[in-house]
């Protein structure tokens, strides 16, 4: 990461994007640098399984537990800022005040995704990163939150360990490089290809065909002999 020790709003990163760029470097690059989208049936179908979750105006009071949705969070230190579907705080003694609330409360973030548990962290680290700018602007500590799959309905509680932390900083220290040089990884074909929205314009399949070079090589020494 940079010397500095807070980035300049102007570098800062969708915190979303580190769950792309988990999934996916040349997606994320696509997608954050070159500014490439496109929708298939499985990115519109969690749009709309999120749209509940992205409506501030639905946020409740329900005694000791306060549900805030939409809500936005950034990081100096990490160069990212980006929405939380929802963070629910608890009234607690060990918890922080809120303006315009009374008592104190401990934030726990919930991340709403469409389908089923990954094998990846890629959520995990979406997660991760809502948490640490969560705790940045809190002053707080954050040891765990939570992913609902809409799929499953249920909830996977997520241990925001130093481990999980580490790869949460280390992707995000490899994003800001990234787009700082404005590089755009090269393809490297896999099965998770198959349900890109990008596929039609990543064009992995190009990876498999031989380049300039390797035609012209290979022709002149298909003559030579």
């Amino acid at each position: 990461m940079k010397g500095h020790t807070e980035y300049p709003e102007e570098e800062w990163l969708a915190l979303s994007g580190i769950q792309h760029f988990a999934f996916c470097r040349r997606q994320w690059a696509l997608i954050h640098i070159e500014q490439v989208w496109s929708e298939n049936y499985l990115t519109t179908s969690g749009k709309l399984q999120h749209s509940r979750a992205h409506d501030y105006s639905q946020s409740e009071l329900r005694g000791d537990l306060l549900v805030l949705r939409d809500l936005r969070v950034a990081s100096r230190k990490l160069g990212i800022s980006g929405d939380c579907d929802v963070v629910e705080f608890h009234k607690s003694e060990q918890g922080v005040s809120l303006t315009g609330r009374v008592g104190t409360w401990l934030p726990y973030p919930v991340e709403y995704k469409h389908g089923r548990p990954k094998v990846t962290n890629a959520d995990r680290l979406q997660l991760c990163a809502e948490a640490a700018c969560l705790e940045e602007m809190l002053a707080c500590s954050i040891p765990e939150g939570a992913l609902f799959y809409q799929e499953i309905k249920h909830r996977e509680i997520v241990a925001l360990d130093e481990k999980l932390r580490c790869e949460m900083r280390s992707c995000i220290c490899q994003m800001h490089d990234l787009a700082s040089a404005g590089h755009t990884p090269r393809v490297k074909p896999s099965k998770s290809c198959q349900a890109c929205s990008l596929k039609e314009l990543c064009l992995p399949q190009l990876a498999k065909t031989k380049s300039v070079k390797e035609y012209l090589n290979s022709t002149l020494n298909d003559k030579e002999v």
